[in-house]
């Protein structure tokens, strides 16, 4: 199906939201969304905003971390930073994932259904470690820069441990290029939308999609945070070195159902980057 209906997106404001939980994966047909990080689902302002990133440490106690911690993502990468030789992730995703697709507040995003075993989802293995995919959203424009340059997007593929605790990241640059990826061709058009949006059930296959970055076979990897608050860190972070490729059309939806939802770089410090 073809990826053309997810401007309408950019009618729903980003009114409740940070990094998204990804806490709908067992809704089973179309309803409104309600905000998963508020309990009962009312929602409820941000004080906080991504155009002013600098400044969440002191605006909230609970968001300390974003101004103190030492692992803060993300974080400028370069070349001139080598190549990964370590954590090499191996993946264990299967075919299709059925999950829900929806709008988390600041652009596209797809959960995956949730039985209550962790370990029963798509898995990547690094280190003698096993994470799985909790599910996946964009940002735009990239969080990560790569030799100073900031792609239109950032696909994030979120995955935590056994007891459900985010664990690791894969990031996948995304811009426009001359043909349709045929991993965004796969998502549906998105009707009946309310205020807050709305979930549509469906299954993905990610192949393409890991495909297009070799299934990061060349990568940066370092030790970071969430990219809003509060800004846990213990995450490991991988970031593909190849760009996944939209077409123009693709990446004008991705944009008109985008809302502004990049961190400011932070300062390497103890990151550890391809360590």
């Amino acid at each position: 199906m073809l990826f053309k209906s997810l401007i309408f997106f950019a009618a729903l404001a980003p009114s409740a939201l940070g990094c998204p939980e990804h806490e709908n994966s067992k809704r089973s047909h179309l309803q409104g969304r309600q905000n998963p990080t508020v309990p009962g689902g009312n929602t409820t302002q941000n004080d906080w905003a991504y155009e002013a990133s600098f400044n969440w440490g002191r605006i909230n106690q609970s968001y300390r971390l974003c101004q103190t911690g030492t692992q803060q993502s993300p974080i400028a990468l370069s070349l001139s930073n080598g190549l990964s030789l370590n954590h090499v992730p191996k993946f264990a995703y299967g075919g299709s994932i059925a999950g829900n697709f929806y709008n988390w507040g600041y652009g596209p995003a797809f959960t995956v259904t949730h039985d209550g075993d962790w370990t029963s989802h798509p898995s990547l293995s690094y280190d003698n470690k096993t994470v799985y995919l909790k599910g996946w959203h964009i940002h735009a424009p990239a969080d990560h820069s790569v030799g100073g340059d900031r792609s239109k997007a950032e696909l994030h593929l979120v995955h935590v441990d056994a007891s459900g605790h985010e664990a690791a990241v894969l990031a996948i640059r995304l811009d426009p290029g001359n043909s349709n990826s045929a991993f965004f061709e796969q998502l549906p058009p998105m009707i009946g939308f309310d205020e807050m949006g709305v979930e549509e059930p469906m299954v993905i296959d990610f192949t393409a999609a890991l495909e297009s970055v070799l299934y990061f076979n060349e990568f940066w990897t370092y030790a970071g945070s969430l990219t809003s608050p509060p800004c846990h860190e213990g995450i490991r972070w991988f970031v593909a070195r190849q760009t996944l490729f939209t077409g123009v059309g693709q990446m004008q939806d991705i944009l008109g159902a985008s809302t502004y939802s990049a961190r400011a770089e932070q300062e390497v410090w103890q990151h550890r980057i391809n360590e």
